[in-house]
């Protein structure tokens, strides 16, 4: 199950270890995001970059799709990567390393065939300063897989307005061409540009707001919901909305 490796964590209590081995993650705006972007995980890179990487299921899920792969996975929690740490070892990833590095002031230049950022440039202070750090990090020809949220998001049912104010967040998210335009002023050739989240994943993840305030309260309220949301978001993982609460672009490096 999509992210059941987070039962190896220390952190979790029997209860929690057994729901997440039967359920997977139960994120359902993290389920939603998985399935939207690991299909854009492809070919066969052999060192790949997870930039900003938080409870590392999107590390984890690269680390299980390329095992021939060196994948490197930073963030800014050391905490959390001392739990992601012993997440890998337990779940036997030898080919994953978590390290502590700012996403505007990566230590990495042409080193990666794949670079993925997932619902991380929100939280950089310096966004500019991100996107070409991720340029830079990128071997000549490698590929972008970036999803953010988008800017508005359908609330509650029909109408849209500004995205969750999420602590953490310097901004609410990004319009589709305003960022696709920021990736090829610094050299990235876009391949793909689409929102995500569409009418019904969005509901779902309104509801998990509504219930979990992004601040995993009201736990056992949420557990009991989880398997009907996730459910609601899977059955509209296939929309292709015009807008939408999540962005998602592929973009690569020009070769030289």
């Amino acid at each position: 199950m999509i992210g059941s490796e987070l039962a190896f964590s220390p952190n979790m209590g029997s209860i929690e270890k057994v729901y997440v081995r039967l359920l997977g993650v139960p994120i359902n705006g993290l389920r939603i995001r998985l399935r939207r972007v690991c299909p854009w995980l492809r070919g066969s890179p052999q060192r790949v970059l997870d930039a900003g990487c938080g409870r590392g299921v999107f590390s984890y899920q690269a680390a299980k799709r390329f095992p021939g792969a060196r994948v490197t996975a930073i963030d800014l929690d050391e905490e959390q990567l001392d739990v992601n740490r012993s997440i890998a070892s337990r779940a036997g990833y030898a080919n994953l390393e978590f390290r502590v590095a700012d996403v505007a002031e990566l230590p990495f230049e042409e080193e990666f065939d794949l670079v993925l950022s997932v619902d991380n440039l929100e939280h950089v202070e310096d966004d500019q300063a991100g996107i070409e750090c991720l340029y830079r990090a990128l071997k000549p020809g490698g590929r972008l897989v970036l999803h953010t949220p988008g800017y508005e998001r359908r609330w509650f049912w029909f109408a849209f307005q500004t995205n969750f104010d999420v602590p953490g967040h310097y901004r609410p998210g990004y319009w589709k061409d305003e960022l696709a335009e920021r990736l090829l002023q610094v050299g990235f050739v876009i391949q793909h540009a689409q929102y995500t989240f569409g009418w019904l994943e969005t509901i779902s993840n309104n509801i998990s707001y509504f219930i979990t305030k992004a601040e995993a309260k009201n736990k056992a309220i949420y557990a009991l919901a989880f398997p009907f949301l996730n459910a609601m978001s899977w059955l509209g993982r296939n929309a292709k909305p015009s807008r939408g609460a999540g962005l998602l672009i592929i973009a690569n490096r020009a070769e030289q």
